[in-house]
């Protein structure tokens, strides 16, 4: 992980150079066991700004076509990140992410599958409901609100865990725990907007 403190303080530099970033609530993230951290997803930028201010490494899950790239197929392993094969289930990506969280690791994922053309919250994957419902990971909402403009605000907002315990206890779908966890972040949209 020494890799990743390196790249961490490297884009908490850049950030702070290019942007007028601002973080709230980066104390509501637990210390000492598995987080799956849930943010809305409108720039390529957006997993080094969500890593970027908190304390513990975060392992995100990346399209497969990322790891094939030239310059990247060898760096983004060493950072943390495994691949997920998009527009299917893929199992192992799955596995994967239950094993880290089951280990007290943070796991970093953009519900969302792929960047909002308009910057508005679009409707979630139910692999993020999948690992909220079979983990005992503490579910934490992630807000990036601003824009990717040279020198221009941008907000990041960490919101309180949310409870999953009820829907675990009734069963409940992927797609219901999917949409309590997009409704979280849609509310740190609306209350720091």
């Amino acid at each position: 992980m020494r890799l990743f403190r390196i790249g961490q303080f490297l884009c908490r530099t850049f950030f702070r150079l290019f942007f007028r970033v601002k973080v709230i609530g980066t104390e509501k993230i637990p210390d000492n066991i598995g987080v799956l951290l849930c943010s809305n997803h409108i720039h390529a930028l957006d997993p080094p700004l969500v890593g970027a201010f908190i304390k513990r490494p975060t392992r995100y899950m990346a399209k497969a076509e990322l790891f094939e790239a030239p310059i990247l197929k060898g760096l983004i392993p060493k950072l943390g990140a495994f691949p997920i094969k998009r527009g299917m289930s893929d199992r192992q990506a799955l596995r994967t992410g239950l094993k880290l969280l089951s280990e007290g690791e943070m796991v970093g994922v953009f519900p969302e599958g792929t960047r909002s053309k308009n910057r508005k919250l679009q409707k979630g994957l139910t692999g993020v409901g999948f690992f909220a419902l079979r983990s005992n990971a503490a579910i934490v909402p992630c807000a990036i609100i601003g824009n990717y403009k040279l020198f221009s605000k941008l907000t990041i907002v960490y919101g309180a865990p949310i409870s999953m315990e009820k829907l675990r206890e009734e069963k409940a779908s992927a797609e219901e725990a999917t949409e309590k966890i997009m409704e979280g972040i849609q509310t740190l949209l609306d209350e720091y907007n």
